[in-house]
């Protein structure tokens, strides 16, 4: 399976300004597969440490942590010589042994010839108080679940997902019912690596939901397992009224829609705790449209999206038929498969800051305002077929952005001020909008 991550990890390996790397994001989304294979790509050896109820661990990193004896420690474990030019170290499950995490610090600064990745869940608010985290001393590298144009690699349309890096929306036209039935596909599946390796193997939709099931128990174990107890209630509550909040018309958070009298207060460790493990995405909204957009950032509102349509999408039971009615798919559930679809493929560029716009009256409002740090990009996202975008105009004549961008199942077209861009091909936003802009 391709992960464009492998290509990012290649980058890091070959930096000169290389530190340990952290590779964050939800459970199950691939990282430990990704550090593997990056290790069998890139080096004659890899050495593999599941810090899991490793107790010689535990004891190697409680003395001590100077580097010399830590990596006799882990040859004396993986019982081979560590060459630091030619291994990759594997620190998986990191987090279950918090002074490893600490470890990384003293490997950049005494050892930095030691190639070091590492992946664990729940990093930063779940780590256990008192440890001391190597804030500047590490890289990191955040991982999602596969991308559209991952899904299209996996399922052997290599040449498909190419053409998005040509923009030749002219051939990509031609073969438009390929896009629409592939993300049909992508809409049931989702991401997550075990359901799409499942589907592209058996083609079986009963056996994709009996996996995202399976993934959607382990999450619900995992709040008892690693979350403080006075909140797991909390974040149960809040997990479940996901569905409910995005098929709203209005998809903005209501805490009303938790518990009946529900306060900001009484969840945001929650939602942050949900944020900070990967599981949900938190799109703020913005008043206005200068760079950078994070200092118009209302912080009292906001949508939260999953980490995966799948997933989404098996939460509010959508059903295996609604895949072969025609594109009622995309309207399906008010567009909130759509809009969370477009979410995720935001999430997976890099750099780019992911927000809403409503004005203060509430009267108009544009789904995703997008900041490359170049430009302001307002995006519209349209599931149904009527294209009226009547927000986006509305927003275009206040703040008067260079290019304006709806996508929608239709195919590419400029007209005047505004980009038609295919759902299929969100991930091109940034090269599309800036190419129409020069």
């Amino acid at each position: 399976m391709y992960r464009i991550a492998i290509e990012k990890l290649l980058k890091w390996k070959a930096s000169r300004h290389r530190k340990p790397l952290i590779i964050e994001g939800a459970r199950q989304v691939g990282k430990t597969w990704l550090m593997k294979e990056f290790g069998k790509q890139a080096y004659a050896h890899t050495v593999y440490i599941n810090f899991d109820s490793n107790s010689s661990m535990a004891e190697l990193f409680a003395a001590d942590l100077a580097t010399d004896r830590l990596i006799l420690g882990l040859e004396l474990y993986a019982e081979r010589k560590i060459d630091p030019d030619n291994t990759l170290l594997i620190f998986d499950e990191v987090q279950e042994v918090p002074r490893a995490l600490t470890s990384l610090k003293y490997f950049y600064e005494n050892a930095p010839q030691y190639h070091i990745v590492c992946a664990g869940s729940m990093l930063g608010i779940a780590l256990h108080e008192g440890t001391s985290f190597p804030v500047g001393k590490v890289d990191f590298l955040k991982l999602y679940p596969l991308s559209f144009r991952e899904f299209l690699m996996a399922a052997d349309k290599e040449r498909f997902a190419k053409l998005f890096d040509k923009q030749d929306f002219e051939m990509i036209a031609g073969f438009k019912q390929t896009y629409m039935d592939a993300l049909k596909q992508y809409y049931f599946v989702g991401g997550m690596p075990e359901a799409v390796q499942s589907f592209i193997e058996n083609r079986d939709f009963n056996e994709v939901r009996g996996i995202q099931k399976r993934i959607l128990t382990a999450y619900e174990q995992d709040f008892s397992k690693h979350a403080p107890n006075e909140i797991v209630p909390k974040i149960r509550m809040l997990w479940n009224s996901i569905p409910s909040q995005l098929a709203k018309e209005n998809k903005k958070f209501i805490y009303g829609l938790v518990r009946e009298g529900a306060r900001a207060k009484e969840y945001e460790t929650a939602i942050m705790w949900l944020s900070d493990c990967g599981l949900v995405h938190k799109v703020s909204r913005v008043n206005a449209a200068g760079i950078p957009l994070k200092a118009y950032e209302d912080l009292k509102a906001f949508k939260l999206f999953m980490v995966d349509v799948g997933l989404l999408g098996c939460m509010t039971g959508l059903r295996q038929r609604t895949l072969l009615d025609g594109n009622d798919l995309f309207t399906e559930f008010k567009g909130a498969l759509t809009e969370q679809y477009v979410c995720q493929q935001l999430k997976t560029i890099d750099d780019l800051g992911i927000y809403y716009y409503t004005n203060d009256r509430g009267s108009c409002e544009v789904d995703f305002i997008v900041d490359t740090g170049e430009q302001i990009i307002p995006v519209e996202v349209k599931a149904e077929v009527n294209l009226r975008a009547k927000s986006l105009k509305t927003y275009r004549e206040k703040f008067l952005p260079d290019v304006s961008v709806r996508t929608s199942m239709r195919d590419f077209k400029k007209e005047d001020w505004l980009i038609n861009l295919p759902l299929y091909a969100i991930e091109k936003i940034v090269e599309t909008a800036a190419a129409e802009n020069s």
